[in-house]
This record gives C-alpha cells, structure tokens and sequence, in this order.
C-alpha cells in the first residue's frame, strides 16, 4: 500500500539515497563532473523544500516529489521501486493539489520521457539546456490527461 505524505527533517538522508540511486540508474547520459555538481546542489536543496513523500506501510519513503505551483520540479522513485505504481500515486496527489500540471524532462531520460507519455503527458516545448545551462536537452510536458489504470 502506498500513502502520500509531507516530508519531514528525518526523511532527508532517506530521500537524497532515492536520489542519489535513481540518478545512477536512470541519468547515464550525465558526465561524472555534472553528476558530481548536481548532487552538490541537490543536497544543498532539497532540505529546504517541502517535497510530497511515497511511503509503505512501515513509513519508509519510496519515492518523492516537489510540486511547486503546478509545476513538477522534481519526481524520483527508488530503482528497486520502479513500475509499481508508485510515480503514478505521486501524480495523482499531484493533481490532487493542482488540475493543471506541467514538468521538463530530460530527453535523454527515455525511461521518464515514457512514463510521462503513458500517464498522459504531451510535450509543449523544448529547450537546448537544463534549468541551469547545461547542455542536456529538456522537453516541457504537461498532463492533457491522466490515464487510467
């Protein structure tokens, strides 16, 4: 069983090692030196900011999200997690808070590209750079409608 939950400080080793594992499997196309900036950044902010945690029954956090203003900043789920439903509860909270949602998706990411393909996302846009101007490809979504499972 999934819950949704807010995130708390005790969560915060938890959710970088579902970063930190996640990025590894997912982010090949990443150079070492980038992967090594990003999670500098990451550690320094995710702490900050109120992300939407997947947990099981034991409370242990399988995946998060941080939603900002309809806008998906950020969805991760532990590898060992993927396929089971549990971005797709992530997005349902999502929608739960904000009926119109839109995120940017790696295009070299073709397992998070396709995910949101198949849970209803369409492609509005695209940029040559990352959020901060790096040269990874980005494709802007939003959900047109969510697909039913």
């Amino acid at each position: 069983m999934v819950r949704i939950r807010q995130s708390r400080i005790s969560d915060q080793e938890r959710v970088l090692d579902i970063w930190r594992h996640a990025v590894d499997s997912t982010h090949h196309f990443l150079s070492v030196d980038d992967r090594r900036d990003i999670e500098i950044e990451v550690r320094e902010f995710l702490p900050q900011v109120p992300l939407w945690l997947a947990v099981n029954d034991s409370d242990t956090p399988m995946g998060f999200m941080l939603l900002a203003g309809g806008h998906l900043e950020a969805l991760f789920v532990d590898p060992l997690r993927h396929g089971v439903g549990i971005g797709r509860a992530l997005i349902k909270h999502a929608l739960s808070i904000s009926p119109n949602i839109t995120t940017d998706v790696n295009e070299q990411n073709s397992g998070a590209l396709g995910f949101y393909v198949h849970m209803g996302f369409e492609r509005i846009g695209h940029s040559q750079k990352d959020q901060q101007g790096r040269a990874y490809p980005i494709i802007r979504m939003r959900l047109a409608r969510l697909v039913a499972h």
